[in-house]
């Protein structure tokens, strides 16, 4: 599904991603772990299409397509799809309406008729039971007011409701408490199939609990210097990052 060949990316004439090289199938879970700028969420804006980033060399296929030369929107059409580790406020635009139009674009580009408002509502409703989450949400303009747990669960629903062959979650876990990572986790497992592939990025083994991937990757300094299974993640809650560090120094 998605095959990365020696990315190299940065940002303000900074290099950031130094030959980057990583292969996702479908179906399957990936963990990117690293120290505070390592260059995990760079990876994950580059992926989204965030303005900004410039690329130096290296190819990105996704689906067998060129992803590097899709806009952000071509690619959000296309089943990409990026979990904030802040999620934004939008004043003034409502939920439903939001993801209404966002959905039915995704629609669109498949050659799909657009849903109407009665079809939309019965399969909203659906996704929050799936995720026990309020139907008060929908009343809502889009994060405004909500705390950081109901960000990360409003973005989990939104990914519910498009239901993206790629989802990328740059660090979703940030600022949850255990109550909230339980739910949002239980939702991101709800949502996993065989077709479809998960990117996790994160700090911290915790997450890990939760969601088990399928392979590691530990980032550092703009490189994959190890991959593994989830053992990998078990042994850097043990004994951190330096001995790893050391090595790929």
């Amino acid at each position: 599904m998605l095959e990365i060949k020696n990315l190299h990316a940065g940002v303000d004439g900074k290099q950031i991603l130094k030959g980057i090289n990583l292969v996702i199938q479908a179906g399957e879970v990936h963990a990117v772990m690293g120290p505070n700028g390592s260059g995990k969420s760079t990876l994950a804006q580059v992926l989204a299409g965030r303005d900004g980033y410039s690329i130096s060399t290296g190819e990105v296929l996704y689906d067998g397509k060129d992803l590097l030369e899709m806009d952000p929107e071509e690619r959000a059409r296309e089943g990409v799809f990026l979990a904030f580790q802040y999620p934004v406020e939008i004043p003034g635009v409502n939920s439903t309406y939001f993801l209404k139009a966002a959905l039915n674009e995704i629609r669109k580009s498949k050659g799909l008729p657009e849903l109407d408002a009665i079809e939309f509502l019965t399969l909203v409703k659906e996704k929050m039971k799936l995720l026990d989450l309020s139907e008060d949400l929908l009343k809502r303009p889009v994060n405004e007011g909500f705390s950081g747990g109901e960000k990360k669960r409003n973005e989990i629903f939104q990914m519910a409701v498009l239901e993206p062959k790629l989802a990328i979650l740059d660090e979703t876990d940030s600022g949850l408490d255990i109550d909230a990572l339980r739910i949002v986790s239980g939702g991101v497992n709800k949502l996993k199939r065989p077709d479809n592939a998960q990117l996790l990025i994160t700090h911290y083994q915790r997450l890990l609990n939760y969601i088990v991937p399928d392979y590691v990757h530990v980032l550092y300094d703009g490189r994959i210097v190890r991959s593994g299974s989830r053992e990998l993640a078990l042994e850097l809650e043990e004994k951190g990052y330096d001995w790893l560090i050391k090595e790929a120094a």
